[in-house]
């Protein structure tokens, strides 16, 4: 199966094939700044369970505390990716490239610290426990070749897990990302 058509716009950092979803967690990345850092990450709400919008209303914070006891925990959370990939392969943008998503936390890659600054956050709908879709590795990496054609410093070895940045906080994507396939799909097509 073919990887779907994204064009990254580089005016407004959109990309085109997405389904646009505004949030309002970001705010501007600091001057001068170069992105050259793709930090994957895995998500799923309530933990574990898969479907329905939660992972949208969180980011877009209309996320109803009442539906989940596990919400009441995050009430009042203000976080988004640039991106969100769910189980069908569905590719959502929250965040123009050209702002500081709320994704990373306390990080650091390479003694750099505050990865928000520097990098584009990509959530995966999944968990820790089990392998994620066929149709999401081709979303990420149909994905992760658009924004390299606007952000070339973004090589595979500046794509990292949430785990790699935050290792004593997270362990997102989890042992079921399979780093080797993702990878495979980066390959240059011949």
């Amino acid at each position: 199966m073919n990887e779907p058509d994204l064009v990254h716009d580089d005016r407004t950092g959109l990309v085109l094939g997405a389904i646009q979803l505004e949030s309002s967690n970001f705010d501007a990345r600091p001057a001068g700044i170069a992105i050259d850092v793709l930090v994957i990450h895995a998500i799923s709400l309530p933990p574990d369970c898969f479907g329905g919008d939660y992972v949208q209303a969180l980011f877009t914070n209309r996320l109803d505390i009442g539906a989940d006891p596990f919400f009441e925990e995050i009430a009042g959370l203000r976080v988004s990716s640039h991106f969100y990939i769910d189980r069908k392969g569905d590719l959502f943008q929250f965040v123009s490239t050209r702002n500081r998503a709320w994704h990373a936390g306390v990080s650091s890659f390479r003694n750099r610290e505050r990865v928000n600054d520097f990098s584009i956050g990509v959530e995966l709908e999944g968990c820790d426990a089990l392998p994620f879709e066929a149709v999401q590795y081709r979303s990420l990496s149909a994905l992760t070749h658009c924004l390299q054609s606007s952000f070339p410093e973004i090589t595979v070895q500046n794509i990292v897990g949430h785990s790699d940045i935050a290792p004593d906080r997270k362990t997102d994507p989890g042992p079921c990302f399979d780093w080797q396939r993702y990878h495979g799909l980066l390959q240059p097509r011949k």
